[in-house]
């Protein structure tokens, strides 16, 4: 079997480095109008059609 390595977690730290990655301005682009559109169609098409839907019965 292999040995467990028991080191204390101060000694253990100093090799985690964590780097985050940038998310391009256009990428965050695509998103606002995703959600633009998303926004733009419950709107539009959702909201009158469950309104006949739900009270039509």
């Amino acid at each position: 079997m292999a040995k467990v390595d028991d080191s204390p977690a101060k000694v253990e730290q100093q090799y985690h480095n964590y780097v985050g990655s940038a998310i391009p301005w256009y990428v965050r682009f695509i998103w606002i109008l995703f959600w633009c559109f998303a926004a733009y169609y419950t709107v539009t098409y959702l909201f009158p059609n469950l309104r006949e839907e739900l009270f039509a019965g």
